[in-house]
């Protein structure tokens, strides 16, 4: 029974993008961008905004729990590709809740006097196990709190938005303070992580009612919003502090953005707000990354052991997903997360893009709209790849680990699993 409006259908899209993304990469844009960081985001903006053209038009056809999985599996068949982005799928979240942890814990330093190592992992330690746990004991909590807080974390971003409006100097955001157009792309592309919880959507396309139409209008709906409020929150950040400022609280540069306006109290209220933004949104991409994992394990793509579920949790998807994510988000520091993040969504995109193009007679689709999407998300990646590899190479190195990973799984055990399944479907028959 389909229960979800299209209201319920946008807020899962602005929650799944306005996570914990903009408080984790705004000071990485402005390192890279200057004053020219909401041009940064409108290109990363423009991007999103085109592939949710073809999740739209595939959701509408194909209404799955997969989401992308199931967009995958169709265009491309049961083989290693399909197999192979399966799983660099579950691990870009992996990646994207290292990347909000890592956030948590540089909003939380800021509530000490000294910042040490110590005190670092220990809050990506509690930000990671502490949501960890309320998975484990209680799925529906998840959802429940999520829905308050994604309109507590709108709320904040707007009051940030009109209480520093007129503290904006235009001069920090004219040509002049610009960085060259490569370095602006390349930045966008950087923080494309901040958009890619829009797709969160297609999940939940069994559940909404007038697919047809409220489907594409939560898709675009939710990305235009998203898009408005980031280019605000740009335009308030870079105007309003200086850049010097700024850098040197790179890693919480939103809570030093209302510092002008709201003083200290602003501060402590922004860092607040980021603690308790990311740790709900790794509260539910950690459920839905186990629940991920657990669609992948019943197409036996995964060990079947992901299946296994407990007061209808996916235990052991939870199990893997916290420790995994644990592990990269002490290893690698925030930039490279960004990094490696936004390369494994683009691609992904990227995938589903051209998944759009090959059932364009099925889903309806526009064929010049689905050939400019893929060319633009290839070239979105491509000059994020070419940027990072020349001042970042350990990220890119990292992010061909994931591919080589994806693709040997799927060969060794993807393969393997296969086979014992047309063996025992041939056994009965």
């Amino acid at each position: 029974m389909r229960t979800m409006g299209l209201s319920g259908a946008i807020s899962i899209g602005i929650g799944g993008m306005v996570g914990g993304g903009i408080f984790a990469v705004l000071g990485e844009a402005v390192s890279l961008a200057h004053g020219a960081t909401a041009i940064a985001f409108a290109i990363a903006g423009f991007v999103a905004l085109l592939t949710s053209y073809s999740y739209a038009k595939l959701s509408v056809t194909y209404q799955s729990e997969g989401g992308t999985v199931t967009f995958i599996d169709k265009a491309f068949g049961d083989n290693i590709l399909s197999g192979s982005v399966n799983l660099m799928l579950w691990l870009s979240y992996l990646v994207t809740i290292s990347l909000y942890a890592s956030a948590f814990a540089s909003y939380g330093e800021t509530f000490f006097s000294q910042s040490s190592f110590l005190i670092h992992h220990g809050l990506i330690f509690v930000a990671i196990i502490t949501p960890a746990i309320i998975n484990l004991l209680s799925a529906s909590l998840v959802s429940k709190s999520e829905t308050i807080i994604v309109f507590i974390k709108i709320s904040l971003l707007i009051f940030v938005i009109f209480s520093g409006v007129s503290y904006v100097d235009t001069e920090r955001l004219s040509q002049s303070h610009w960085a060259a157009p490569l370095s602006i792309v390349s930045a966008g592309m950087i923080i494309f992580v901040a958009y890619e919880g829009f797709e969160l959507i297609a999940n939940a396309a069994e559940d909404i009612k007038e697919p047809t139409r409220n489907l594409p209008r939560a898709f675009y709906s939710s990305v235009i919003i998203v898009i408005v409020l980031y280019i605000l929150i740009s335009i308030i950040t870079v105007g309003s502090v200086s850049e010097d400022i700024l850098m040197k609280a790179k890693d919480y540069a939103l809570a030093i953005a209302v510092k002008p306006s709201l003083g200290q109290t602003g501060f402590v209220i922004v860092s607040i707000a980021a603690l308790l933004s990311t740790f709900s949104a790794i509260n539910a991409t950690i459920y839905g990354n186990a629940r991920l994992g657990y669609i992948i394990a019943k197409d036996g793509k995964l060990p079947k052991e992901m299946m296994i579920e407990k007061h209808d949790v996916p235990f052991v998807g939870v199990i893997y997903t916290t420790v995994l994510s644990l592990l990269l988000a002490n290893t690698i520091d925030l930039t490279e997360i960004a990094i490696i993040g936004s390369a494994g969504f683009l691609l992904i995109f990227l995938l589903v893009n051209i998944s759009a193009y090959r059932l364009r007679e099925t889903i309806k689709a526009s064929k010049f709209i689905t050939i400019l999407s893929s060319l633009t998300s290839f070239i979105a990646l491509s000059t994020l790849l070419i940027h990072s590899y020349s001042t970042n190479p350990q990220a890119i190195i990292i992010f061909m680990a994931f591919i080589l990973i994806s693709i040997l799984f799927e060969l060794i055990y993807g393969r393997f699993s296969r086979i014992q399944f047309f063996h025992r479907a041939y056994k009965k028959h």
